[in-house]
């Protein structure tokens, strides 16, 4: 009896507390924080100016040299759910920023890491969270206290910030051409009246094979990698052009059903190759009636948009024809000519025509051919930026390092703030955190100071890749900082720390604040989970 009384409470007590197994999810988080940090080791080496490249080897057999964060993480074929985060978020901040895709990566690992010890030493995950998002926002705080205003008539800045942008990527050599060229483009396509907004669409960037980089040029017009047509000897070079965009096919129409006609007798078909004739003819007059002389001609999927015929007749009308233009195109051609598009022959009219003041073909040396619209009258605020290089690899990195200056530029449109670069933004962050998280009480203290001394891995990184001594670095660092300097950076090129201001390394403020919000809001995130649940 009394062996049981003993037992029962024992009992009734383990199924009271018989729910304390928190192993599981401890393992689950400490898996997702390890996934995640092995994604950010992974694009860890490249950043900075003298950051390596990774060569990714597409399963199609495709090989992408890159250095653009965001490039690389899109590729990789990540599989666990928490490193997709990161992936995500290196997209965000290239859809907010265009640039730091690298940064906000590298920042989310170091936050990990921090996190991780944290965790170890019991501080429950709703509490790092809160702590890091206090943190987070003091740190934005701090960076718009640091930066400095600019105006967009001082070229001179805007050039510095878009060549700081370029100067980590493969064509860094380039970059006093490219950066003034990505200045001007997004100053030229701002619109007075919407002073804060630029679509980057509205710069397109053509891609022609060969030459050199040093070969890119920025065209106030239109360019098409393509040839004129020149199957029956038609004009290759019109002046004062008047231009139609066209998405109908000059060419005999089909009928609706597959059908095949027999033709038994020559006079039947003399008059069906008759009717065809006098079929494109009108057409062609038509078009010739409203003194239309060039014609760009929209791919078609159903049927050859031209034939040799139409072809023919256009060219003895003296029309320049430009065929295969792509769908996606169309939109951008007919902002910059300032034309309507014409679905129809009935509808061709005279108002839906765009005018320009010369229409050519030019041979760029080396066998390749492009057409080029100049003096387009009342063109609408677009760009076009042909780019050269001496193959597919080379002109892909230069199309993915332009954007990249063009959205830093955009971020100074839209924040017209600039602040120093080169890990001293973070540096400062560190000591300015560091020194709040004092004047703190209890748990969150504790997660402010960890948040401060993660901000250092960006300084870390930057003298780790470029071949100096971290630690020797990252210590003066905080030592000039301490001593009131905030614009003392590492300048890569000497290989010590000077005022990186004067230096002319500089980048938009958006770039760093986004890259601070978004990561501490994915590190959020990856805390908070505590089970991974796989739906069949």
């Amino acid at each position: 009896m009394a062996t049981a009384a003993v037992q029962q409470p024992r009992s009734a007590s383990s199924k009271t507390e018989s729910y304390v197994d928190n192993k599981r999810k401890e393992d689950i988080r400490q898996a997702n924080i390890a996934a995640a940090r092995a994604v950010a080791d992974a694009v860890r080496t490249s950043l900075g100016p003298k950051g390596m490249d990774k060569m990714i080897s597409t399963a199609s057999g495709e090989v992408i040299i890159t250095n653009d964060g965001a490039t690389i993480l899109n590729k990789m074929e990540v599989l666990q759910p928490a490193a997709k985060m990161l992936v995500e978020l290196s997209k965000s901040q290239d859809v907010v920023a265009g640039d730091g895709t690298t940064t906000v990566v590298v920042i989310a690992g170091a936050l990990l890491k921090q996190c991780q010890t944290l965790l170890s030493n019991g501080i429950h995950p709703t509490v790092i969270s809160d702590a890091l998002h206090k943190a987070s926002q003091k740190a934005v705080d701090v960076l718009t206290a640091m930066a400095v205003p600019v105006e967009l008539s001082d070229r001179d800045s805007l050039v510095k910030s878009a060549s700081t942008s370029l100067n980590s990527k493969v064509v860094s050599q380039y970059s006093t051409l490219l950066a003034p060229l990505a200045v001007d483009a997004v100053l030229s396509v701002v619109d007075p009246a919407k002073p804060d907004l630029v679509d980057l669409r509205d710069v397109k960037i053509v891609k022609k094979p060969g030459g050199t980089v040093d070969d890119t040029e920025l065209v106030k017009g239109l360019v098409f990698d393509k040839k004129v047509s020149h199957t029956a000897g038609g004009p290759t070079r019109v002046e004062n052009a008047k231009i139609a965009v066209i998405q109908f096919q000059i060419s005999p129409p089909k009928t609706d059903i597959e059908q095949s006609i027999v033709v038994s007798d020559y006079t039947q078909m003399d008059r069906i190759l008759k009717e065809e004739r006098n079929y494109i003819l009108s057409m062609i007059k038509k078009i010739k009636a409203t003194g239309c002389n060039v014609l760009l001609i929209q791919k078609s999927i159903l049927r050859d948009a031209v034939t040799d015929l139409s072809l023919h007749y256009l060219a003895k009308a003296k029309i320049l024809v430009v065929k295969d233009v792509e769908r996606d195109e169309i939109e951008f051609i007919t902002k910059t000519l300032n034309c309507l598009p014409i679905a129809n022959i009935e509808h061709f009219r005279v108002e839906k025509l765009g005018h320009a003041d010369c229409v050519e073909e030019l041979s760029l040396g080396d066998g390749g051919k492009i057409v080029k619209i100049t003096g387009i009258k009342d063109m609408g605020r677009t760009m076009t930026v042909l780019v050269r290089g001496s193959n597919q690899l080379v002109l892909d990195e230069a199309e993915r390092s332009l954007h990249d200056a063009l959205c830093v530029v955009r971020c100074l449109v839209n924040k017209k703030f600039l602040i120093a670069g080169g890990g001293a933004p973070e540096i400062e962050l560190s000591r300015q955190l560091g020194a709040w998280a004092k004047a703190l009480q209890g748990m969150v203290s504790y997660c402010v100071r960890s948040f401060a001394e993660a901000l250092e891995v960006i300084p870390y990184t930057l003298a780790e890749n470029a071949g100096l001594n971290p630690i020797v670095i990252v210590t003066e660092l905080r030592n000039r900082h301490a001593q009131g300097e905030i614009n003392a950076g590492i300048n890569v090129r000497k290989g010590q720390i000077t005022n990186i201001l004067e230096e002319n390394v500089v980048q938009p403020l958006l770039v760093s604040t986004s890259a601070i919000t978004l990561a501490t809001e994915c590190v959020r995130m990856i805390l908070k989970i505590d089970d991974i649940i796989t739906v069949r």
